[in-house]
Parts: C-alpha cells; structure tokens; sequence
C-alpha cells in the first residue's frame, strides 16, 4: 500500500526518438497489442510522465506499465488518456466567443489583408464523440465578421499561443510514485484497434494435371494514427474472444507455375508455432507500419502439393430463406417439399495440409484463389473461395464453382404414405450427363431431410452413409456418357 505523503512533483516526457523497437501482435479481428520499451528517469516520490506515443485507438484500461526487470519499486497513481490532438477545428473550439484574425490572401491585384471575426460556433465535434461514430453530420462554424454571420471561415485562422498542457497527438499521463530513485528501462504495452491482418492464398496449377503450387500472403493495415519504425511483428490466427466496445458483445473476432521453385532460395522466412490455444506467426525481419499503410509479406510457399479435383452433385434445391427454420415434422408432412431439382454439379479442390503432401503449416482463415496455366502458358483465373483456420495434417476442400459441360437431373419418380401406419416411401430417380472429353467421377450427395427413422430400399447403385441424415453415391462417367440410377428411401415414425 502507498504510503500517504506526498514528496515534490516532477515532470519528465518521452520523446518519440527514445523509444526503443516496437512490438506489435496483431489479430485478425481489427485488433493488436502492442509493446515498446521507454526509458524512465524517477525521483523519490511523485513524478509526472507524459508518453505521446500512443495510438489513436488505445483501450485505455488495457495499459500496463512495467519494470522489465521487475525491480524497481514503481506504484502507478493516476493514468490519463487524452486522444484530442490539436487541430484547426479544437482551436476554434478553444476560442469560442473570442475575436481572432483570419489572413486573407490577396488576389486580382487586391493585397493580401487580415479579417477580424468572432468565433459564435465552431463546429468542431471530438474525435471520440458517439455522435460521429453514429454518422451524425458535423456542424458548420459560424463566424461574425463586420456584425453579420456567415457559415464558413473568411480566412485562414490565426490562433494565439497553444496552452502548455495542449496535446499534439494521443498522449497517456501518468502521475507515479517510487519509493527511491530509480533510471531504467519500462515496458508499456497496451491493446488498439485500428491494426488487421489477414492471410491470402494464390494457388496455381498446371496445364495438365493437379501438382499445385501455394503462395501466402499476409495483408496489414495500420489504421491506428500511429507509425511503428522496424517494429517486430507477429500475428495471431485462432477465434480470440474480445469483447466488442461499441456494443459489449463478443466478437470472433499473386508467375508460371514452374518459376515457383527458382524463388525458393535460403531468404528469411515467417515462422509459426502454436501459442496457448491459438497459433502464432512471427515476421522474420523488423518492418516499419506507416500509419494508413497497407503492407503485404509472404509467408509461405509450396510446390508440388497433390490436390484432387471432386466433383460433386447436390441434387436437391431447397429455398432455405422459407425452410431453414422449419420443424423437421413441417417437412415430413409437405409432401412437394425436396422435389425441386438443381442442375448444377460443383466442382472442388481437395488436398491435405500435410508435410508429406509439402505443406504441413498451420493456415490462417483467408480467401484462396485458383489459377490455370492455358496452353499458351498464361495464367487464367478460375475461381476463389475461403477457408478456414486449418491445422495442419487436415484436409480442406474448397467449392470453386460448377462444372460447364457435367449436368445433373433429379425428380422424384413414387411417392407413397400410409399416415395409419405412420410411414412412406420415397422413389428418386438421378441422371447425370458427362460433355467432357474425358471420364470423370461424380459424388451425388442426398439428403434423407423427412425423419430421422430411415432405410434405403431398391437402389440401383451402391451408396455410402456419410451421417445420420446424408448418404452418397459415387457415379463414374465415360466421356459424353449419360447415366441414371435411382433408390427408394422408407421413412417411419
């Protein structure tokens, strides 16, 4: 406990070229800490320190600051945030109600002159205030000028001298006392907004066949009013609980391919590790994050990954906006419910993020895009979709579009119900149309959406139980070939 009495007050402030390198963590969900160590110069009991470093989007109840070595006898009395930087409109703020000069530069042969007007209204709301952050339009200034008002300023304003506690960028003030004189190195470290990353993937593949190359990419953005010169970086993937300050509730939060392998020479690279429950990716070499600067890095890539190619049938087209919140005994009992049938087979990319299969490195949640080398060796786009955050030694599957020349058929061909006996029976009939010119296989995926109590009667080709309410049937096609199976599904209650 600190003892009341109260020594001398002294001053000391930091200047921004004291500060030693900065570390930033950064999460993908519009969020970062950050650390930088400062050096302090205390005096036997109370002192005042002023650190304008911080960002313009500081939680200020996250700010701790520290002894790194934790040996000196520091207690920390009083914080202050003051996140009001000078500017034009704070000045007029300041000076409501006061005359001030405003230049006016000449022009047409008139002189340059100085104007005299009151300031009634400035027009200036605060960089924090919820009006803003509700897109509340700004208030113009009125000024008086020769006894009439007028909206705008006639000139460019004239201010006199600024106060001495006017801030002129984010600034926390500490009132601090140690037990004895101390000089050492603290640690300031506080969580901010404004700063995102997220990961990116760019996936090529060849001419012929499915040895894919990967390139990642990392995407900053600093947005917090603050530059960070040769900061250590370091990212964190994973589903991070944070609450959210505006409403108090949680939030989760780009060659040929065969030139690939000539840029894989011994240059520093990203490296990742887990870190408690989440993973984390450290930046080889310091960087600076300039203010409002998007910066992109690469941190991984692979050559030769095995992926294969799926296609997928998905029969059933259901209008989920009118039937996702339908009980499962609505549906059982709408007997047209299911039979509407989609043509389109989608087309996927499968591979295991696996060190066998080249990768075998955590991937962070982004969006992969996938191209194709066309015979005249350019690179051609051919579709895009996210991921999610995937370990390593797990399989993704990414739905990049629909197949042109592969078209699939369904209609329900019987339907009968005994509602005495609680049951019926549902007959499916599935044809599907091979246009390309060479054998393909096809997964057709259907839903057993009526019960949970269910068997498959009659079916013309074998299928496999995928989980309590799907099954699937894998249906190979030669080149321009048509074929069509069908099965009949029993539902009791």
């Amino acid at each position: 406990m600190i003892k009341p009495y109260w020594p001398i007050l002294l001053c000391c402030a930091l200047s921004a070229k004291s500060a030693a390198q900065s570390s930033v963590t950064i999460y993908n969900q519009n969020f970062a800490t950050v650390r930088e160590t400062i050096p302090l110069d205390l005096k036997k009991g109370i002192n005042e320190f002023s650190y304008p470093g911080a960002t313009a989007h500081v939680e200020p109840d996250s700010v701790m600051l520290r002894d790194i070595k934790g040996e000196a006898k520091l207690s920390i009395l009083e914080q202050n945030y003051r996140a009001d930087p000078i500017s034009v409109g704070l000045m007029l703020s300041l000076n409501e109600g006061k005359e001030i000069d405003f230049f006016v530069k000449g022009s047409d042969g008139n002189p340059d002159r100085t104007v005299k007007g009151r300031i009634i209204r400035s027009g200036y709301v605060p960089q924090n205030d919820m009006a803003m952050q509700r897109g509340q339009e700004i208030s113009q200034p009125i000024i008086e000028v020769a006894g009439q008002l007028q909206f705008s300023l006639p000139g460019e304003p004239r201010f006199p001298s600024l106060a001495d506690d006017t801030v002129l960028k984010p600034t926390l003030v500490w009132k601090l006392h140690s037990e004895e004189a101390a000089k050492f190195n603290a640690e300031i470290a506080y969580v901010t907004g404004g700063m995102s990353w997220q990961a990116a993937y760019n996936v090529v593949a060849p001419e012929k066949g499915d040895m894919l190359d990967l390139v990642g990419w990392i995407t900053l953005e600093n947005n917090t009013g603050k530059t960070f010169p040769d900061a250590k970086v370091q990212l964190v993937a994973g589903d991070v609980m944070k609450i959210d300050p505006n409403n108090g509730r949680n939030r989760d939060g780009l060659g040929r391919a065969d030139s690939f392998a000539k840029f894989a020479a011994a240059a520093p690279q990203v490296t990742e590790k887990s870190f408690d429950e989440y993973h984390l990716y450290s930046l080889p070499l310091p960087t600076t994050l300039h203010d409002r600067e998007t910066k992109q890095v690469e941190f991984v890539r692979a050559s030769g990954v095995k992926a294969e190619r799926i296609y997928v049938y998905d029969g059933v087209n259901i209008d989920q906006n009118r039937w996702g919140y339908q009980a499962m005994q609505q549906i059982r009992d709408n007997n047209e419910y299911g039979t509407e049938s989609n043509p389109k087979v989608a087309v996927m990319r499968e591979f295991k993020n696996s060190k066998a299969n080249n990768l075998g490195l955590a991937l962070p949640r982004g969006k992969m895009r996938f191209y194709r080398q066309d015979d005249d060796g350019q690179m051609q786009f051919l579709g895009e979709n996210l991921i999610d955050h995937t370990p390593t030694d797990e399989t993704l599957r990414i739905n990049t579009g629909n197949a042109f020349d592969i078209v699939g058929e369904r209609k329900r061909s019987d339907f009968n119900r005994d509602t005495n006996d609680h049951w019926f029976d549902e007959t499916f009939e599935i044809k599907l149309r091979n246009h390309k010119e060479e054998a393909v296989e096809i997964r057709v995926v259907e839903h057993l959406y009526r019960w949970t109590n269910w068997s498959i009667r009659d079916e013309s080709s074998t299928y496999k139980k995928m989980d309590a309410q799907t099954i699937e049937f894998r249906i190979p096609l030669k080149p321009d070939e048509e074929r069509a199976f069908h099965y009949t599904v029993h539902y009791s209650w």
